[in-house]
């Protein structure tokens, strides 16, 4: 597309993408506490007052406030604004790297489901099924309409996905008498192998096993944790999945280490 038009279509995407942020900051709030994310509007957490339109404006209003509530000027914590720069930037990032089309439109919303399912299994060890289950639906659907893989390779996915962290569970319970993997990740997994086909999906999880293996490494290192600490796995499944959507070359790079 000529230059001027595609800076048009890359700011359009950042102020989507960080308005779909702003979103996301209420989901990863209130859906692991079973909270409605419609009503009601955004408040103070500390104080209670609900928050003005004016003073909920995406990343501006962060540093309009200086980080703090107008009302009873409490910290508001710097990860809001981060994952609505978080969000701009991977609706940015598919547009550049994908052009505009359906593609696009599946790894973009993948994406910013994965950055609120990442954030909500890192604080809660969580991985709510109605976030997953719609996840799974997406992916199927898109390889309908000229998406990511098509639907056989989706539809692989997807049972393999689903098939493999089931075999691990069940393995594990039955080795060592507890659960090895939550069952949210056993459906965050077919999700992901529904939008990344089959091959995506075993790389996905390769590369998710070896994050939680280094990080889980250097815990027991520094005295953070023992081998029996859990860790965030769905955590590392969406760092993996950004990165075949987004850096397949350097995720190549890094399979041939």
């Amino acid at each position: 597309m000529p230059g001027q038009t595609q800076t048009i279509v890359i700011l359009y995407a950042f102020v989507v993408g960080a308005v779909v942020g702003s979103f996301l900051n209420v989901v990863i709030h209130r859906v692991p506490r079973r909270l409605s994310i419609v009503s009601p509007r955004s408040a103070c957490p500390t104080c209670a007052t609900p928050i003005a339109w004016y003073d909920n404006l995406p990343i501006v209003s962060w540093i309009i406030l200086g980080a703090r509530c107008r009302s009873c000027r409490a910290r508001i914590a710097i990860r809001y604004p981060l994952v609505e720069a978080a969000a701009a930037g991977l609706a940015v990032l598919g547009v550049v790297r994908y052009g505009l089309g359906a593609v696009t439109a599946e790894v973009v919303i993948f994406a910013w489901l994965s950055l609120a399912l990442a954030l909500i299994d890192l604080e809660h060890q969580l991985l709510p099924d109605v976030m997953t289950y719609p996840a799974i639906v997406l992916g199927l659907g898109f390889s309908w309409f000229g998406g990511l893989t098509g639907l056989g390779d989706s539809l692989a996915g997807a049972v393999v996905g689903a098939a493999l962290p089931t075999t691990v569970i069940l393995l594990y319970r039955w080795l060592r008498g507890v659960e090895g993997m939550g069952w949210g990740d056993v459906k965050y997994l077919a999700a992901i192998g529904s939008v990344v086909g089959l091959e995506g999906c075993l790389m996905v999880l390769v590369t998710a096993a070896v994050l939680g293996a280094l990080v889980g490494g250097a815990l027991i290192v520094s005295g953070r944790g023992t081998r029996s600490t859990a860790l965030p796995f769905g955590t590392f499944l969406a760092a993996a999945v950004l990165l075949w959507l987004y850096l397949p070359e350097a995720w190549r790079s890094l399979s041939l280490l």
